[in-house]
């Protein structure tokens, strides 16, 4: 990669750490812990955006598959140098896949850090890039029509995915073809990137809800026929509900199966896939989950969730590299595991 100007690998590495802080802007739960609010340093947040806007207009000089042969190789330099992700990420695999070969591992590991600095390029070009006219020369869809034909009805859905390859293409693609969709999410503490984030995020459409006040508008925008979108893996503390995920317990939020339930509306699990290196993504819906399949169940809450994480797992076994195993999904454990233990 010497032929690659240094001053795109400084471009793509800042705007990695933009992106690895997604998986706390996304929420899965809309009445989070609530956190003592830093004092912001206005000219320090202005400095910081203003550079952040200049390594912007420099990555737009290089054409976006350029860019993703830098951002596979910043990938690499994270899992070189990042020693606690990577040893996170190595401490996930060899508990998830205990039968793996220590090479699989390390090699699955490191291709999952590359493409999370792939997808920072991703949520910059793909405004730029992807049209009406043009979506089929960078994705296909697969199994995915039955989720659209529901999302059309307006009869209100719900949509989750993970930290999968590139999960932000899925909301960009429904709001460019004109979906009622809504992404509920965690503004970011500098107030000038989180205004040009979410521009990007909203240039087709997309419409973004603040963690503030979601509680009371989610229910009523589902009624009114909407579709929110959820990512549903992120550790849900010691109040959530705990339910299998990769052989362990995983703490999981209580509000995406509370709200389907109560407003009795489906579930739509799904995912974006990166195929190959190149900006080009399957789009798909493996699996709706129907409020009739929760009606007869004793506990419906914990079946829904259980039964959505299970989908999650499933995908992600498809091919694994592209998960985010650097999170810190199994950071609670439940309260009899840790009696166990003592």
């Amino acid at each position: 990669m010497s032929f690659l100007p240094s001053g795109m690998a400084k471009a793509i590495t800042g705007l990695t750490s933009a992106i690895l802080s997604l998986k706390s802007r996304v929420m899965a739960d809309p009445m989070p812990q609530k956190k003592k609010k830093k004092k912001q340093n206005i000219l320090k947040d202005w400095l910081h955006y203003f550079l952040l806007r200049v390594l912007v207009v420099f990555l737009y000089l290089f054409d976006v598959e350029t860019n993703l042969k830098t951002a596979c190789f910043l990938g690499r330099l994270l899992w070189k140098y990042y020693h606690r992700g990577r040893k996170r990420a190595l401490d996930n695999l060899h508990a998830s896949y205990p039968d793996k070969s220590e090479q699989w591992i390390w090699e699955t590991g490191k291709r999952s850090f590359e493409h999370i600095a792939m997808l920072a390029i991703d949520v910059l070009f793909t405004p730029r890039l992807v049209k009406k006219n043009n979506w089929r020369d960078y994705s296909r869809f697969k199994t995915a029509e039955r989720a659209k034909w529901l999302m059309k009805e307006g009869n209100g859905m719900l949509m989750i995915a993970a930290h999968y390859s590139n999960f932000e293409i899925m909301g960009y693609m429904l709001g460019l073809f004109g979906f009622n969709v809504f992404s509920i999410a965690r503004p970011f503490d500098n107030k000038f990137i989180n205004k040009y984030l979410y521009s990007v995020r909203r240039r087709a459409g997309q419409k973004i809800i603040d963690k503030k006040g979601a509680a009371e508008l989610m229910g009523n925008l589902t009624s009114e026929g909407a579709t929110l979108c959820f990512i549903a893996d992120q550790d849900a503390g010691r109040k959530g509900l705990f339910v299998d995920f990769f052989g362990r317990k995983a703490s999981t939020y209580k509000s995406i199966g509370l709200l389907a339930i109560t407003n009795n509306i489906p579930i739509g699990v799904g995912y974006s896939r990166r195929v190959d290196n190149r900006f080009f993504f399957e789009i798909c819906v493996p699996r709706i989950i129907f409020p009739e399949e929760w009606a007869d169940k004793d506990d419906p809450l914990m079946w829904v969730t259980a039964e959505y994480t299970k989908a999650i797992e499933e995908f992600v076994r498809e091919d694994p590299s592209q998960y985010w195993w650097l999170h810190r999904r199994w950071k609670h454990r439940p309260k009899e595991e840790s009696e166990t233990q003592q």
